[in-house]
């Protein structure tokens, strides 16, 4: 049956997963979209950071064009001239010795697990089927079955059961209360660096080492989810970079596409990745030529350092602005390089209302759990255009 469908007036037979705010998009450039009447919108979000690039941007188009005239598919029955040299880049950009291609974020994460859990049964640490692995409550790393299995957003898991065990959670930031769930069936500790979906949540100072030093002593694996964070949201190339610590298995997808192609990956120690021999796990798409090909060029705006400086200067820019900002109506500021989550006063408006209002004023963010939006400008934004962004979230909140 056709539904309602954003845009009013008008029916889809779109399944509703979703509920987008009423906006068609049609074009973008950079920081800005047009929408079905060509008016410009100031774009916040950036696809939760798989934009951090900005839309189209010219040097990721340029090498998605130039991909396409050559080959586009092989599947990993066969190799490529690109998949060694995509994995040789980014394996030197994590510091980490191998790389697994694959698509989503979440297919990422479902990777990683099944590493950790052989790895810990590989090396004797547990018996098949009895390996845990330490979570973080508030996490987001995805909506598969097993990864709802360990959220705690009664949304993302109500009527999915049943779950997939195997998992303990533990306050996010809370170092000791990681060291007391570890016992010995646990193989890894995975985190976001960064809470992305909680609202932008950093963990306290110091506790990123911690986990590091905790995971060693304990012989288990630190496995960092950078799907949202990484690849200079932050103001580093990773968060876990700001931190000082290089974790055992670092997950990255969103902005590695270059938002024109689904691209994720896991990178990690060779012993780890050396588990997953052949039949163990693939991806038909999984390091598909058009996306190594993007992928590369993603990594060589990153090897400049400039993504990651801009982030930095215009993540103090926002910030600054922000805290003038805070007040009854904002009560919140959380912020990590070009990236911040905001808490409404509830008693003023949700989420949704205010990011409606910005709407109408031709600025694009989206809400979560409620009274929380987060802005995750493109790193490209122009510092007036991110000026003039702010200025209309000013006016909503007055």
């Amino acid at each position: 049956p056709l539904r309602d469908h954003a845009i009013p007036g008008t029916r889809t037979t779109v399944a509703p997963n979703y509920d987008p705010l009423p906006i068609e998009v049609v074009s973008g450039d950079g920081a800005w979209v047009r929408d079905r009447s060509g008016t410009r919108h100031l774009d916040l979000l950036a696809a939760y950071s798989a934009l951090n690039f900005g839309h189209r941007h010219p040097r990721l188009v340029a090498a998605a064009h130039r991909q396409l005239d050559q080959l586009t598919l092989t599947s990993r029955a066969f190799s490529h001239d690109l998949l060694a040299q995509f994995c040789d880049r980014l394996a030197a950009l994590t510091g980490l010795d191998l790389v697994l291609p694959m698509n989503t974020g979440a297919e990422a994460v479902e990777t990683a697990i099944k590493a950790a859990r052989r790895w810990g049964h590989v090396t004797g640490r547990v018996a098949d089927g009895e390996a845990t692995i330490v979570v973080c409550q508030g996490n987001f790393h995805g909506r598969t079955t097993t990864i709802v299995s360990f959220s705690d957003d009664d949304v993302a898991r109500s009527g999915f059961g049943p779950f997939t065990p195997g998992f303990v959670a533990v306050p996010h930031g809370d170092a000791a209360a990681l060291r007391d769930a570890i016992d010995d069936r646990t193989v890894a500790f995975l985190v976001e660096p960064v809470q992305g979906e909680a609202g932008v949540v950093p963990p306290p100072a110091g506790y990123l080492a911690e986990v590091r030093r905790t995971c060693d002593e304990a012989g288990i694996l630190f496995m960092a989810d950078e799907i949202q964070s990484g690849l200079g949201r932050t103001g580093a190339t990773f968060a876990c970079d700001h931190a000082g610590v290089r974790p055992d298995v670092m997950i990255l997808g969103k902005a590695l596409g270059g938002g024109i192609v689904p691209l994720s990956a896991v990178a990690s120690r060779a012993d780890v990745l050396d588990v997953l021999t052949a039949g163990r796990h693939g991806s038909t798409f999984g390091g598909n030529p058009l996306a190594c090909a993007i992928g590369l060029e993603v990594i060589a705006l990153l090897e400049s350092g400039a993504p990651q400086e801009a982030a930095r200067v215009l993540g103090a820019r926002m910030r600054d602005r922000l805290l003038d900002l805070q007040g009854d109506a904002l009560r919140t500021v959380r912020t990590a390089g070009l990236w911040a989550g905001l808490d409404i006063d509830p008693r003023r408006g949700s989420g949704r209302w205010l990011c409606e209002q910005l709407l109408d004023r031709r600025v694009l963010a989206k809400e979560t759990h409620g009274s929380t939006i987060r802005l995750a400008p493109p790193l490209v934004i122009e510092p007036d255009d991110l000026d003039w962004g702010l200025d209309q979230l000013a006016a909503v909140l007055a």
